[in-house]
């Protein structure tokens, strides 16, 4: 077999277990145990991400969740993508880093919902895409204030707009299988949004 080949081959199994053992990392877990929060598992919503941790710790605790969050998503797929990795590869690794992010090996598989990871993913795959889903973020958010509803409206944008933005089929498929994802893990969101019990966010 080539040298090319097994070097192909090795990036193709190393690179998706570096991303899954990456994203599994939790920012807001690691945030809340330096600066000596509570625990966002077990506190607030429960939820160990950058909106929970707002609640518990304040803006620059929030502000750390959400840049760790983010740069573990870019950091394998921009790896990825500088080592020559495309399409489905590339989706495999970017699909392996998100997993991490829900379901983390070193916090017994009990991630967060994904918002800020999925974003990292998207700009490193194509940043036009990341900006395009970040803007209908903030614009959904500036209009309704509540934060779910935001990110359900960037999930559901993001394949679309990656019909048109990205040309490889696995990456697209990607952006679906995110989408997806990131809409079972908002489930509770979608249930309170639906009964109107969902809570807008409020300046302090």
């Amino acid at each position: 077999m080539p040298q090319h080949s097994l070097w192909a081959i090795s990036l193709t199994i190393l690179l998706p277990i570096f991303g899954y053992l990456l994203g599994s990392i939790s920012a807001a877990i690691v945030v809340a145990r330096l600066l000596r929060l509570p625990d966002p598992r077990q506190a607030g919503s429960g939820n160990p991400g950058a909106t929970n941790v707002l609640r518990l710790g304040g803006k620059r605790a929030a502000a750390l969740t959400l840049a760790g969050d983010l740069v573990k998503g870019v950091v394998p797929v921009a790896l990825a993508r500088f080592l020559g990795l495309e399409g489905w590869a590339l989706a495999a690794v970017a699909l392996a880093t998100f997993l991490g992010h829900l379901y983390p090996i070193y916090f017994g598989f009990r991630g967060g919902k994904g918002v800020a990871t999925a974003l990292g993913i998207l700009l490193a795959l194509q940043p036009l895409l990341g900006g395009a889903v970040l803007l209908v973020w903030v614009l959904i958010f500036l209009l309704t204030r509540l934060s779910s509803l935001a990110a359900l409206g960037a999930a559901l944008a993001a394949p679309i707009l990656g019909l048109v933005l990205l040309q490889q089929r696995g990456e697209q498929a990607l952006l679906l299988i995110l989408a997806l994802l990131v809409l079972w893990r908002h489930r509770g969101n979608i249930a309170r949004l639906r009964s109107g019990a969902e809570r807008p966010f409020r300046r302090s």
